[in-house]
Parts: structure tokens; sequence; C-alpha cells
């Protein structure tokens, strides 16, 4: 009997479900520290090399890891998907951070990404059979909106579309996809698997632009810049998606990515204990809305497109 047959996929789906939710908040909380990582790493790094040398950092990890255990490899068609992964999670979203927040403080970066579990649902719904319940894109929606209150809370300005917000709206779009491709191949190679290889694949690419930016500007950084950089290298790029897309594997993959809605929240008071950003009362109220909004959101169940 194989793992996807009716029959088992009606008896586990419940208890699967909590498990790929706490999975996900495992992720979730790791990722919570790469936007005020990657500002503080930015006060003394060029932001090409902070997107690039995190990723090379990440893929001798995972060549490590891969070489250890003595994965087989993935095949043609798998090799294609996972160029997808990387292109939006390796390449994309670490690059574009990176400037974005050279210009624009971690809270306002935290609460723009914070519209990315709605973008993930999108893209899981168009990229899978998933069919969400109309309550659940309603809490969806109120935490997409309890998002853009916050940064209205926070007077980062959001109402002034600028440079950075394009750079981050960018990142959104491309981590989704990444995410939404990496939660379903998880299924097929493994979690951690699946990362490894995206690294690995975009390794060339992001040893030449390392290369470029070390040859253009040498790095020179304070030791906690530097740690700050390692940090998105070991934790933000390589061992956070080890939870996060087996979460996502688990899913259901609609209902794991609203877990990312707590991820601004975090990031925030994050940004407020590393980096001094001021923490109000506002702030708290939003975060609990935003919060509130998540723990909805998850509990919806999900209602799938019956085959005929």
């Amino acid at each position: 009997m194989y793992s996807n047959s009716s029959v088992i996929e009606k008896t586990a789906l419940p208890l699967s479900s909590r498990t790929g939710l706490w999975w996900g908040l495992l992720g979730i909380a790791a990722f919570s520290l790469t936007v005020p990582f990657t500002r503080v790493a930015v006060g003394g790094l060029d932001p090409l090399f902070i997107g690039s040398a995190r990723a090379v950092g990440a893929a001798a990890l995972a060549v490590t890891a891969l070489t250890l255990t003595r994965q087989q490899r993935p095949n043609r068609v798998q090799w294609a998907r996972l160029s997808v992964v990387a292109g939006g999670v390796v390449i994309g979203f670490p690059l574009l951070t990176s400037y974005a927040l050279t210009t624009t403080p971690a809270s306002h970066g935290a609460v723009v990404i914070g519209i990315l579990p709605a973008a993930t649902a999108v893209v899981a719904v168009l990229r899978t059979k998933e069919r969400p319940a109309r309550s659940f894109w309603i809490f969806a929606a109120l935490g997409a909106a309890g998002g853009g209150v916050f940064a209205a809370l926070q007077g980062s300005g959001l109402g002034r579309l600028q440079w950075a917000d394009l750079l981050l709206f960018a990142a959104v779009i491309a981590a989704a996809i990444g995410y939404a491709e990496g939660g379903l191949l998880a299924r097929e190679l493994g979690s951690w698997q699946t990362v490894s290889w995206a690294l690995v694949l975009a390794a060339p690419l992001m040893i030449a632009l390392t290369a470029v930016s070390v040859n253009g500007q040498p790095p020179a950084a304070t030791p906690a810049q530097w740690l700050a950089l390692a940090y998105l290298a070991v934790v933000s790029m390589f061992l956070g998606f080890f939870a996060w897309y087996r979460g996502l594997a688990i899913g259901p993959m609609a209902q794991v990515s609203q877990v990312q809605l707590v991820q601004p929240v975090m990031s925030i008071l994050w940004a407020a204990l590393i980096l001094h950003e001021q923490l109000t009362w506002p702030t708290i109220l939003g975060s609990t809305a935003v919060i509130l909004c998540a723990g909805l959101a998850v509990r919806t169940r999900l209602t799938r497109k019956e085959t005929p």
C-alpha cells in the first residue's frame, strides 16, 4: 500500500496536519532572525557579498551532508524543479532583501515580508490541488491586512512606495514560488535534501557573484557582522529549511504557509532586542492581532477538490 493512498491519508491527516504546523513554526522561528541579522550584516558588508556568500557557505554544508549520507541524485525533471527553488530562495530572496535592507529598517522589512504567507498560499493553490475553504481566505486576508496596519503603526512609510519596497515585494514573490515548489519536492526528495540540492545547483553562480563582490570591494566587517553573516548561511540558508520544508511537505501546504504570519512579529521583536529599534504598545497590540489571525487561519480545515 502506497503512502499516498486514500486509506492512509484519511486516518493520518489530523495528526500530520498538527505535525506539519509544528515543523513549520520551528522553521519560521529560525527565519525570524534573518531580517535583523541581514540588517546587522549590511552595516559593514556589501549586499552582493551577503546575498551570495551566505549561499556559498550553506552550499558547502549541503555538499558535505549529501556526500556523507550518499544521497541519490535527483532525476532530470526534479533538477528542473530544483532550479525554481534555487531561483526563489537561494538567489532571489537573499539578494533582494540584502539590497533592500541597506536603506530600510529591519522592522519595515519584516512587515512588508509579512505578506509572504498569503503569497505562498496563492502559489500553493495554483500549483497543487489544495482548495482552502472560504473562511481560510478570510482569515488569511485579515492577516495580510493586519500586516498593513502593523506597518502603519510602525510609521515605516508604506504609504509612500519606495525602491526598497519594490525589492521586498519582488523578494516575497520569489520566496513564495520557492517555498511552494520546495514543499512539493520535499515529499519526493526529503526536506533537507531538497534545499541541499537547490544550494548545490545555485553554487556556481553564487561563487561567481561572491568573487565579483570581493574583487570590487574586499569585505571588512566587525565580529558581530561576521557572526550575523554566519547565521544567515548556516541557519537561515540551510538548517531552517530542514524544518520549514518538512512542515510544507506534511501539509496541508496552504495552512502551514500561514504560520509565516507570526514571522514579522518575531522579527520586529528581535529588531527591538538586537538593533534597539522602537517597540511601542501599538506594536505589541498589532503583533497580537497578527498572531490571532495566523492561529485562526491555520485551524481552518481545507476542503479538497473531489476527483471525478
